[in-house]
């Protein structure tokens, strides 16, 4: 599948999201920094098709990997998932400050 979302940094952290596996990375990852063989254990998938999603993960900026010899260790990185989080919460606010004049206005 093409990267649709181009240059967009929000659109990759969202798409790269999406999947159910990369969520589950990703949920593991934020007890700690984890090797990709530890990563890979509980899912049903090979190490390449692990590393695949790994890869989608680090292209949107969600992890980082790093080798040290012949290990490969990910870890978030939090600033990324900071900025999505700050554009949910934004979009938020502007929703319920649509309400809010919609609930004024049918008060009047």
């Amino acid at each position: 599948m093409p990267n649709q979302f181009g240059a967009d940094p929000i659109g990759r952290v969202f798409q790269a999201l999406a999947d159910p596996t990369r969520r589950a990375i990703v949920e593991r990852l934020v007890r700690g920094p984890a090797t990709v063989t530890a990563l890979a254990e509980p899912l049903a998938m090979s190490l390449p098709a692990v590393m695949q999603h790994l890869q989608v993960l680090e292209r949107a900026g969600v992890i980082v990997t790093e080798k040290a010899g012949r290990v490969r260790s990910c870890r978030l990185e939090p600033t990324t998932l900071r900025t999505a989080e700050r554009w949910l919460g934004d979009q938020r606010t502007h929703g319920e400050r649509q309400l809010d004049r919609l609930d004024e206005y049918l008060k009047e």
